[in-house]
Order: C-alpha cells, then structure tokens, then sequence
C-alpha cells in the first residue's frame, strides 16, 4: 500500500476536517498516517504547520495530503502560500459556490463548538449525554418517559456505545435496557419498558462474536461461553419478534451505521429531519 502523511488543519477542533477527511480516503486502498492539528488560528501558528508539513514532504519524498476547514483568511494565505502538501480546502469549495448562490456572505465561523456557553443546541446535548450515562443498563427506571429512544438488548451487544453516540451527535436521550434470563423465564419485556414500546429498539450480536467480547471481560466463565451466548441471542431474538420491536444485528455494523438505522426507524421527535 502506497504510504502517505495526511494532515487536517483547522481553526477548531479539526472533528469537520477529519470526518470529513476520512470519509474520502475511505475510498482509496492506503493505510495513512493521520497528523491532527486542531486551534490554528494565528499567522504564526500557521508557520509552524507549514514547517511541519514541508519536513514531512522531504523527509519521505512525497507530498502530504492536506485537509483544511480554516476559516481565518489571514491563516489560510500562508498555508496556501507556503505549504508543500496537496492542499484541499473543503470550506474554500463549498462555501464559496454557496456564496453565490445564496447571494449572501458567510459569517466565517470557527468550529461548530464556538460560544458553546451560550448554544442551546450545546446545552441539550451535555444534557442528554448525563441521561444517557443516569439510564445506562438498566440503571434507573425514572423518567424512562423522557427517553427519546430506549434500546434493548442482551449484556455487550453495543447498546451502551450506541447510547452515547446518540447523544453526543445528536442531543437525544437514549436509555439502553438489558435483557436477562429472568426475562426469557418470563417471556416478556421487562414491565418497565411496557408503557414505552414506540420507543423501543432492539440490538443483536452473532452469538460467536458475543462470546469473544464477553471473554475479553470475564474469561472462561458461563457468562461468555458459546452456549450460553447462543442461548441467550436466540431468546432475545424471539422476544423481540414476539412484541414487535425493531432490531438489528450489530456484529459487522460500525457504531455511525447502528445510529443512522435507530434514526430512521424511530424517527424521535426531538430531532429535526
């Protein structure tokens, strides 16, 4: 595989950079080395980014890739100036057509996160990741009402990363909820979740995959055992089939797939579409 240094460069955080980066080199057969240089928002900052960038391109003989979201033009003016690297400027071909076809200017923002101390949005979210984290397996029934969704599933089927991922992306209040052997004894859901089946989603695992997680927690114990993990993926199946829940399997899904499936069969009513 062809090696290449890649850099994302902005003013904020770099998260749009990166994301965005990534996603595009997600098509092309390489392993990159990511460099990460997030708050330059100075002229000499920019200068020492650039030095960085042209040793890179000596020292192994090939132009970095480089990604930027700068929003500062004094900043961007040296990076375009003096740099060695492919430089793609995803502000620069966006916002400019928008410009124009907006017929008005961009306020040049740096980063989604500015003023975060006065966002709402900002505010919803740290809110949500706290209830997610108080409704996290099973925890606490209280306010499970409050929940824009709540997911179910057997213990490390990924309902917990799922959870957070919700809210911290989106500002949603996602409960997640195990489901146990007495469950299954009793071949119904867990009679707090009763009132909140709309709400509902289910998550699955490949029982072989289930069991190499848990061994990695507890290993050579009942719990993890492969018999055990079929047992229980096949109850929770059928029970979730039995009361109509929506589910998935995780087992070769990335979290980012997981959600966008969660989002659009359930569809809460906080988000906007």
């Amino acid at each position: 595989m062809p090696h290449r240094t890649v850099f994302f460069i902005s003013d904020g955080t770099g998260i749009t950079a990166e994301t965005f980066g990534n996603a595009i080199l997600a098509q092309f057969e390489i392993k990159p080395r990511h460099v990460r240089l997030p708050f330059i928002d100075s002229v000499d900052k920019a200068h020492q980014a650039v030095r960085q960038i042209n040793h890179t391109a000596e020292v192994e003989g090939k132009r970095p890739i480089v990604f930027t979201t700068l929003v500062n033009m004094e900043v961007l003016a040296v990076i375009k100036a003096q740099c060695n690297g492919m430089l793609l400027d995803m502000f620069g071909i966006f916002v400019a057509p928008l410009e124009s076809e907006l017929g008005i200017k961009s306020n040049h923002r740096v980063g989604r996160f500015s003023d975060a101390s006065k966002s709402k949005e900002y505010d919803n979210r740290i809110e949500a990741i706290n209830f997610s984290l108080a409704h996290d397996d099973g925890q606490s029934n209280r306010d499970l009402a409050g929940s824009d969704v709540i997911l179910v599933g057997v213990s490390r089927s990924g309902k917990t990363p799922t959870s957070l991922y919700l809210a911290m992306q989106y500002g949603l209040k996602a409960s997640n909820y195990p489901l146990i052997p007495e469950d299954f004894d009793r071949r119904q859901l867990p009679p707090a979740l009763v009132p909140h089946r709309k709400k509902i989603f289910g998550l699955t695992i490949d029982p072989q995959r289930l069991s190499q997680i848990r061994n990695e927690r507890r290993p050579n114990s009942a719990y993890a055992s492969l018999p055990n993990c079929n047992h229980e993926i096949h109850e929770a199946e059928a029970m979730m089939r039995r009361e109509g829940i929506r589910w998935l399997s995780t087992t070769t899904k990335s979290i980012e797939e997981i959600a966008t499936t969660i989002l659009q069969e359930v569809r809460p009513e906080r988000l906007v579409y």
